[in-house]
């Protein structure tokens, strides 16, 4: 057992180092790690049709299963009671760290393990809007972010058509008007990106959008945000907006994904050297830039596997800063995993968990509200 444990732990630090966007500008360093598969990419075959219409794609399926990590609650959080109608499509960030191939196996037990504890820190705080979708799928290995080899792209794209796959099963299943919310977190967020590019903007879904909760990946506001159909939050009792942000202590040094994100192009063919970021203050619903520790209704403290955790509230502001990165102050004491630059990214979540949860369900009765009127 003990084993196991440090086995889990090894792998959190690993995956904390290499959450998502960020890791790239660390890149030396961490492929000398070996990470990055020896293989050839090959492409992956397509999963059958009716493949999602099974139990088993899915860590959680409407809210159900045995032991849904995404209904994990915090010891001292308050019941929330009615639970909002909304159907959340949650897709989970990076959990396989594998070097055996490019986009990890569908049936893994270690990849199962680390995706539980990442929807019981991630994905909890939606439970109180409503039931949670969590697909499983062919994720791009942490070494596809290692890497500039055209191999890394291709996982990445593999992994999208299996979310893209997910998604539209989790569609056939949301009978009327019943409201929306996508959320994700490091690659989960860069698939929902796509999935706003592609499913949402100028498409008669965009009016059942809630909330988008793309956190822990860039957006950037000239040159992917016109594209994605939905606008950034400006208050909190907005709907159909996105919310977004990459958390950082100060002083924080942000240089060198400025640097990585300029050399890129946007979706809107664009080059995003220079553009600022979309940040939404989670503390409050992105009405205003900076929020003071007291607007924090509790930030999660938990355990390494997420076993046990409470809820410290007003200890952690927020701002965002002129380029759109959001900072919270001082250090604070959340655990190992922060990264170099005091990036927090990690814990984009847990930081604001309350705010978090109680922005899902305002956002869902404003639109529930919202609807009504018309």
């Amino acid at each position: 057992m003990a084993r196991k444990f440090l086995y889990v732990i090894a792998g959190l630090i690993v995956l904390a180092i290499a959450g998502a966007f960020v890791i790239r500008i660390y890149q030396d360093e961490l492929t000398a790690m070996a990470f990055v598969p020896e293989t050839e990419f090959v492409k992956q075959e397509a999963l059958a049709k009716n493949k999602y219409e099974e139990d088993g794609m899915w860590y959680s399926l409407a809210g159900k299963r045995e032991n849904n990590p995404t209904l994990w609650q915090p010891e001292n959080a308050p019941d929330i009671n009615p639970r909002g109608p909304a159907a959340i499509f949650f897709v989970h960030p990076t959990s396989y760290i594998s070097k055996d191939s490019w986009n990890a196996p569908l049936q893994d037990a270690e990849v199962t393990e680390r995706t539980n504890i990442f929807l019981r820190g991630l994905a909890s705080p939606f439970a109180s809007a409503g039931e949670i979708w969590a697909p499983k799928y062919r994720q791009a290995t942490v070494g596809a972010f290692l890497t500039k080899e055209p191999a890394g792209q291709k996982a990445l794209d593999a992994a999208y058509e299996d979310v893209l796959q997910s998604f539209d099963r989790f569609m056939e299943q949301q009978q009327g008007d019943r409201p929306i919310i996508l959320a994700g977190h490091s690659q989960g967020s860069r698939h929902l990106t796509y999935l706003l590019r592609d499913r949402v903007a100028g498409k008669p879904l965009a009016k059942r959008i809630v909330a988008a909760y793309v956190v822990g990946w860039p957006i950037s506001i000239t040159s992917d945000l016109d594209t994605l159909g939905l606008p950034a939050c400006s208050g909190p009792d907005e709907a159909g907006c996105i919310m977004s942000w990459q958390s950082f202590a100060e002083p924080a040094d942000y240089k060198l994904i400025i640097d990585y994100f300029g050399i890129t192009e946007g979706f809107n063919g664009q080059s995003r050297k220079d553009t600022n970021i979309v940040c939404t203050n989670p503390l409050n619903g992105g009405g205003l830039p900076d929020a003071q520790a007291e607007e924090n209704l509790g930030t999660l403290k938990a355990n390494a596997l997420l076993s046990s955790g409470e809820l410290i509230a007003e200890e952690v502001p927020a701002r965002c800063d002129e380029r759109g990165f959001l900072l919270i102050g001082d250090p604070v004491d959340m655990g190992a995993y922060v990264l170099p630059g005091n990036n927090y990214h990690v814990y984009d979540y847990p930081l604001f968990w309350s705010n978090v949860r109680q922005d899902a369900l305002r956002r869902t009765r404003a639109f529930l509200s919202q609807n009504a009127a018309k």
